[in-house]
């Protein structure tokens, strides 16, 4: 990780950073770890006031500096959850769920298009024809 703290030309402090991580993250199949590298970089502008985050540059995230303490453990913490990603999970091969499990959601829908209508407003049908 690097924490470049400096002042940009219009005088506010910001921070400027970059981090990297080997994280044991678990797989959304079969909730065993798996390894993923994470990484970010991010510009913070440092503000005393909440107010005072709208005048800050598209270009800078807020963070709020009081009493002129900055929790960096928190910030660190902040930024590897915003780096994580959505979704993990093991290659097919490589999942402890079995093959024959990992049926996607498309042939889900081609094997109910094609099953009976079971439609629980079915009943709603009929009434509304009825009026």
């Amino acid at each position: 990780m690097v924490l470049d703290f400096g002042i940009d030309l219009q005088g506010r402090r910001q921070i400027q950073g970059w981090l990297k991580a080997d994280l044991a993250l678990a797989c959304r199949r079969c909730h065993a770890p798996i390894e993923r590298a994470v990484e970010s970089e991010f510009l913070l502008g440092m503000v005393a006031d909440e107010s005072l985050a709208g005048e800050l540059p598209a270009s800078h995230e807020p963070v709020l500096v009081e009493n002129e303490q900055l929790d960096l453990l928190a910030l660190v913490e902040d930024e590897l959850i915003l780096s994580l990603p959505q979704v993990v999970y093991h290659d097919e091969a490589d999942c402890l769920v079995p093959a024959q499990q990992l049926v996607s959601k498309a042939d889900d829908a081609t094997e109910e298009a094609s099953a009976p209508d079971d439609n629980p407003f079915a009943v709603l049908r009929t009434l509304k024809g009825k009026q």
